[in-house]
């Protein structure tokens, strides 16, 4: 594995570290829903640093003034009390859907039992 790039998300707050393994790009995303304007930026890069095995001693400096552009960034667009957090989890039907068609946008179906009589209706 070696790091290609950091990428930074201003909303809601993280770090995205792109990485090439067996000849792929492929990205690893670090959240930092937690963050505020007063964070000790070197301290919340550390504790990155040994979350991610990516993130080597040499870069540590680097991820703190990506973490200090995204508090002034915070800093102007929110309040200093604001706080992210995951707001909606999908989850999976716990049921399976057979004999249904839904449109793309998913808005309309057609089940198998209109499906039927709209064959009768037609044909």
């Amino acid at each position: 594995m070696r790091l290609k790039r950091f990428l930074i998300r201003y909303y809601p707050p993280g770090i995205i570290l792109e990485y090439e393994q067996n000849g792929q790009l492929k990205t690893k995303s670090h959240d930092l829903l937690s963050l505020t304007t007063h964070s000790d930026a070197k301290l919340v890069a550390k504790e990155l640093a040994l979350k991610d095995p990516l993130i080597t001693e040499a870069r540590v400096e680097q991820i703190a003034q990506l973490i200090q552009k995204l508090q002034q960034k915070l800093e102007r667009v929110t309040k200093s009390d604001h706080q992210f957090y995951l707001f909606k989890v999908l989850r999976a039907h716990i049921l399976p859907l057979t004999n249904i068609a839904f449109n793309k946008s998913g808005s309309r179906f057609l089940d198998h039992f209109i499906e039927s009589l709209w064959f009768l209706i037609f044909f």
